[in-house]
């Protein structure tokens, strides 16, 4: 009986380890079209964008707010396919911390609050990508796999 259910404990091991492209894909796909999303929506109302910028105090609240909702649209698009994905989530992260630091920090009393922001998660979520990669079904880890190929 033991060994029963060790078989069918490795059996769902190896199941489930078959499966290990598919939590970066799925992440990939949906946090990477809401940045394409959001992006996509600051771009075409630009001149409120750029007022909130202006009500934030964000210095060259036209050009800064440009960068930034290009920087979504650009990054979101970028991270949906699996392209640059390390160079990507540098300037998203970045976003994030200027997002923190000249806006939403205003409103944090505790780390509690801190840790609640939204734009810190996204931070976590950035750097996830930047130290994990991809992962093995995005356009990076294929053209990896090219250009190994072709150095053999």
């Amino acid at each position: 009986m033991r060994a029963f259910v060790v078989d069918r404990c490795n059996t769902l091991l190896r199941f489930a380890d078959s499966l290990d492209w598919l939590a970066p894909l799925l992440v990939r796909l949906f946090f990477g079209y809401f940045w394409l999303e959001t992006g996509w929506a600051k771009l075409h109302n630009l001149d409120a964008f750029t007022e909130r910028f202006i009500n934030w105090g964000i210095p060259f609240p036209a050009f800064s707010a440009s960068l930034s909702a290009g920087t979504e649209f650009v990054g979101g698009g970028l991270i949906m396919i699996g392209l640059l994905t390390l160079l990507t989530a540098v300037p998203m992260i970045i976003n994030m911390v200027v997002a923190i630091a000249l806006v939403v920090i205003k409103n944090v009393g505790s780390f509690d609050d801190f840790v609640e922001l939204d734009e810190f998660l996204y931070i976590l979520i950035f750097f996830w990508l930047l130290m994990a990669g991809p992962g093995k079904v995005s356009v990076d880890t294929l053209i990896n796999r090219r250009l190994v190929l072709r150095n053999r």
